[in-house]
């Protein structure tokens, strides 16, 4: 027999992502509509283990679902990588009545649900992440606006770039994955991408497409450097050197995790809270919720961690023959 929810906690755990709380709200929301208690566990499992609990009304999530970062707020919290430290877990919401839990954040966020639903605690994630890194789901909370203020800013720097006759090698988040350097890439019209996936690391390459840009009589050179490569500041001084370029590097950094989440990261955000609420009140458990295909749907957090994902073959090709 399925377990009984009754209450539900929601917590945002890792790095913070635009649309949280719009999935926050979601969840609070929908499971007060269905009858359901909903506590905010504050500061992720690190807000847990401190007892960082609040009761949840309607009101709390008013006027939320335009601001960036997340209200619940999100920490780190090595205490609860130990069996120990996930054992008194599951006890704290044991003790404040919590037998369901949503969790939003990345991967490392799930293994943390896997555990706590592992010691008897109704757990679903929904994937927050601008990284797009999880490999269940074509969609993660953040991505679309990340990458549309990381695609804005890079406007502008062409822009500065173009009128100095620069080469200019600017940095965008992803961790080890590189999705927001490719959509940017083609979004931006960049010549060169450099993707953790692909990149082999020879430099020459990149210079000598530069000097034969310069031969075909382009003024400047726009390179997209995902942060899983990195060190942009000393390749740009090896560039410089090699081709008599002036180069500067612009690492755009923290403002992509920041600012109001667009449409998209709001209406889906909204979308995968009610869908979580809807597993827990079903008694489902150990679940990540995804979009696939045009349609959310939902994937044992087992098989979702242990699942692999790899860049587009043909948007990365497209992206090589568009830059000519």
């Amino acid at each position: 027999m399925a377990k009984e929810i009754k209450t539900i906690g929601v917590l945002t755990s890792g790095g913070d992502a635009p649309g949280m709380n719009a999935a926050i709200r979601a969840v609070v929301r929908k499971a007060l509509s269905r009858g359901l208690k909903v506590k905010g566990i504050y500061k992720g499992y690190n807000g847990l283990l401190n007892e960082e609990i609040k009761d949840m009304t309607a009101r709390d999530v008013s006027d939320i679902i335009s601001r960036g970062g997340t209200v619940l707020y999100t920490a780190r919290c090595a205490e609860f990588r130990t069996p120990e430290g996930q054992a008194r877990g599951a006890e704290v919401c044991r003790k404040h009545g919590i037998d369901g839990l949503v969790v939003i954040g990345g991967d490392g966020s799930f293994a943390g649900a896997q555990k706590l639903a592992a010691l008897g605690i109704n757990t679903i994630g929904i994937p927050g992440t601008i990284d797009l890194d999880i490999a269940c789901t074509e969609y993660t909370i953040g991505f679309d606006t990340a990458v549309n203020t990381a695609m804005e800013a890079i406007d502008k720097v062409r822009d500065t770039s173009t009128s100095h006759e620069r080469c200019s090698i600017i940095e965008v988040m992803g961790r080890g994955a590189g999705y927001i350097a490719l959509y940017c890439g083609i979004a931006n019209g960049a010549e060169d991408i450099l993707l953790p996936e692909k990149y082999d690391y020879d430099e020459q390459k990149l210079i000598n497409n530069i000097i034969e840009n310069r031969k075909r009589g382009k003024k400047h050179h726009i390179i997209i450097n995902a942060e899983g490569i990195g060190h942009s500041a000393s390749m740009a001084r090896r560039i410089e050197a090699a081709t008599g370029m002036e180069t500067r590097a612009t690492i755009l950094g923290h403002m992509q995790r920041g600012g109001s989440p667009t449409c998209t990261d709001r209406v889906y955000a909204s979308m995968m809270g009610s869908y979580a609420v809807d597993l827990l009140a079903e008694g489902k458990t150990n679940r990540v919720v995804g979009y696939r295909n045009g349609e959310f749907t939902d994937f044992d957090i087992d098989e979702a961690l242990a699942m692999q994902k790899s860049i587009s073959e043909y948007m990365y090709d497209v992206s090589k023959a568009l830059s000519i």
